[in-house]
């Protein structure tokens, strides 16, 4: 594909004003709706081939997530593209000032594999809503769902409009040598740093959504039988393979050996006895994080959990157990079914480990006491934070989704994901009636005078 030649074309489309009307905007945020409830069988078989997600785990996790990104963006356009009115300051009187929402030209959307079609759609759903042209790179490690998402554009956008560019590595690399207006990446933390370097050639501003590792924090005062359950779902999904998942337990040590015994509970109660052969568990994305994973075994005892099953790409829920600060297993986001597990005796030593270190993109605390919650979000910094509970935070249209530091910069969902994709343009109305002489020169001392009392 000559991406130089499509972005010129897409620039031309845009500069032609087509994409500004929020009339224009919501028709084809409703025809991508259409099409996915037209298309989710396909859509749930491709995640099926990619990632081996059941058709329940495909929807609830990526089809419904598009859906209501889609129906929340409709609902509140009007309001999101409205100028917004500010005072005026002496200096600016008589006058009026306003903000206004402006489409920044032809975006790139880079997709990672774990979620193809939800992190490939929901921004794109931000972009035209905000009245914007894109080019969207679906990920190469999970080609069916890249296939499906060319197939959605193909059939409703122009490429002038909205292009899907599949591939690899090289494909990669091209379009990053392209200048677009806006680049959004959602990945790993050494190509995020790749991405950032190659858009400052161009100067071109980015959101960068990474990772890190999330701990999940279990004090003696949780309900851990419902903690245990919301902690094996959050993990476990996707095969561990999400972004917020909890990386690692830090549990108190009195609850322990209970919370341990509840999580084997949850895991068999929700992938059986033989998890490998549950329909409902998917399977790991590839040979090469398959191996990756595999290697974080030598780092503490399976107390829960172990087996593999090398042809078909499937590790087993495994708890970890006797990990520490050192073990490799702690070194690198896990990005998979593996939870190390570590133990604290009070809050202020939970704080003092997490300070440190990089701020992850989510935090978790499973507490019966607000005055816990309300220490440990004055202490510890992360992109979010989700209380007697995992991963849902990201499901929110209503809440912006994003990383700090580390674990990204930007972002998206919702007003989050319009403002991304939007200039505010500042606008300054000034009255011809009125014309103040004291800004003038030449200067005297009375206009001095009166300039240092007004202003």
């Amino acid at each position: 594909m000559d991406y130089r030649n499509l972005i010129q074309k897409q620039r031309k489309f845009f500069r032609s004003g087509s994409t500004r009307s929020l009339s224009f905007r919501k028709r084809q945020l409703r025809r991508i709706y259409r099409w996915i409830e037209t298309h989710e069988r396909e859509i749930e078989r491709a995640l099926f081939l990619d990632m081996g997600k059941s058709p329940s785990e495909a929807f609830m996790t990526e089809i419904s997530i598009v859906k209501e990104e889609i129906r929340y963006s409709l609902a509140h356009l009007d309001n999101w593209a409205r100028p917004r009115r500010t005072g005026v300051s002496l200096a600016q009187f008589p006058g009026r000032a306003f903000s206004l929402p402006r489409p920044r030209g032809v975006v790139l959307v880079m997709a990672p594999w774990n979620y193809p079609f939800q992190l490939s759609l929901v921004p794109l759903v931000s972009v035209l809503a905000a009245g914007n042209c894109a080019v969207v790179k679906p990920s190469a490690y999970a080609p069916h769902t890249s296939h499906i998402i060319r197939c959605m554009a193909d059939a409703l956008f122009p490429p002038c409009y909205v292009a899907v560019a599949e591939g690899g590595r090289k494909e990669n690399e091209g379009l990053l040598e392209e200048h677009f207006d806006y680049i959004f990446f959602t990945g790993s933390i050494p190509v995020g740093k790749l991405v950032m370097e190659k858009a400052s050639a161009h100067l071109t501003p980015v959101s960068l959504e990474l990772g890190g590792k999330s701990p999940c924090i279990v004090d003696e005062t949780a309900n851990l039988k419902l903690a245990a359950r919301r902690i094996v779902w959050g993990k476990f999904l996707n095969a561990g393979q999400t972004c917020v998942a909890p990386d690692y337990l830090l549990v108190q040590k009195k609850v322990k050996k209970k919370l341990l015994h509840l999580i084997e509970k949850e895991i068999h109660r929700m992938y059986g006895e033989h998890p490998l052969e549950s329909e409902d568990y998917p399977r790991i994305v590839n040979e090469k994080h398959f191996r990756r994973l595999a290697r974080l075994f030598g780092s503490g005892q399976a107390v829960c959990g172990g087996r593999m099953d090398k042809n078909r790409l499937k590790i087993e829920p495994t708890v970890l157990d006797q990990v520490s600060w050192d073990s490799p297993v702690m070194r690198e986001e896990i990005f998979g079914p593996v939870l190390p597990v570590l133990t604290f005796y009070d809050m202020e030593e939970v704080v003092r480990m997490l300070s440190p270190l990089p701020s992850p993109l989510a935090l978790y605390l499973f507490t019966g006491r607000k005055e816990r919650v309300e220490e440990l979000l004055q202490s510890v910094t992360s992109g979010g934070v989700c209380i007697n509970d995992t991963v849902i935070q990201l499901a929110s249209s209503r809440l912006p989704f994003g990383g700090v530091g580390n674990s990204g910069m930007g972002a998206c969902h919702g007003k989050a994901g319009f403002d991304t994709f939007s200039h505010y343009q500042s606008i300054l109305d000034k009255c011809i009636r009125v014309d103040n002489p004291l800004r003038y020169p030449p200067y005297r001392s009375w206009k001095e005078k009166i300039l240092k009392k007004v202003l």
